[in-house]
């Protein structure tokens, strides 16, 4: 009678336990997938007390090194992203500025707009939230998988005149053409001479309809012929990025300096 052969792959290979872990470390190093080989040795000490079936231990793996993987994936494009600090929608203080409806904001962060190529505009006085806002609602985008780019608008004008000198202007606008949400941060602070105006124009002309622009500014759309002087090519910017979008004003009470003054007044009471 022939006997029956062990279900163990590391038994049938007549290899110790300490061996097969050797083996495993080995076969990770090379496949480099990294949480199943951190996690491996927790993980079959946990399915043998739990009494795991074969599918459940593997299972229980592949969740690990794809939960992990997803997380590195959203790392990178925050990265990517070129963020100037973290911000994180979960901390945004909506009570400091009833003017910003968190149903609104939170309905954004869903992604639903970006995934249409709609616009976004955050407009309002400094201090109000709206560049907090940008930050997060990019970092949103990031984590579900969205490719986002952010930049201060003078950065980006200077950028495209340079590339323009360089003759690398294709390359330029084919760049910030192929994220998937473009933020773009201090529209509205300085004046936009006619070139950057019009290299501006390109950027957001490349993108209509197809990818998401959101622009934060503390100057109305009306008021934006300060920045962009030419009256006809401030209207088809204006245009651009605003048809079919959605704008959020943030209002003129400065969130920063109230805080601000809330801690100049706390010493006072202690005294």
């Amino acid at each position: 009678m022939r006997e029956k052969r062990s279900d163990d792959p590391a038994r049938q290979r007549g290899l110790t336990e300490q061996a097969a872990d050797a083996a495993i470390d080995s076969a990770c190093r090379m496949l480099r997938p990294p949480s199943i080989r951190k996690e491996f040795s927790g993980t079959a000490e946990r399915a043998l007390k739990e009494q795991m079936s074969y599918r459940g231990f593997l299972a229980e793996l592949l969740m690990a090194e794809s939960d992990d993987r997803a997380r590195r994936r959203s790392e990178r494009r925050i990265k990517a992203a070129n963020f100037p600090r973290e911000k994180s929608l979960r901390v945004f203080d909506f009570d400091a500025n009833p003017n910003i409806d968190a149903a609104t904001v939170h309905t954004l962060a869903s992604c639903e707009w970006i995934k249409n190529g709609q616009p976004l505009g955050l407009i309002g006085d400094s201090g109000t939230g709206k560049s907090h806002m940008l930050i997060d609602l990019g970092t949103e985008a990031a984590m579900k998988g969205y490719r986002v780019r952010y930049t201060l608008a003078t950065k980006l004008v200077n950028e495209l005149v340079e590339a323009a000198d360089e003759k690398q202007l294709n390359k330029s606008i084919a760049r910030y053409g192929r994220v998937d949400l473009l933020c773009i941060d201090g529209l509205g602070y300085m004046e936009i001479d006619r070139r950057g105006a019009e290299l501006l124009f390109q950027v957001l002309t490349e993108r209509e309809e197809k990818n998401s622009v959101a622009i934060a500014s503390n100057e109305s759309f009306g008021g934006w012929t300060k920045t962009f002087t030419d009256p006809r090519l401030c209207a088809a910017i204006v245009d651009r990025l605003t048809f079919n979008g959605a704008i959020i004003e943030t209002g003129s009470d400065s969130y920063r300096l109230a805080t601000t003054q809330a801690q100049a007044k706390e010493p006072a009471k202690a005294g």
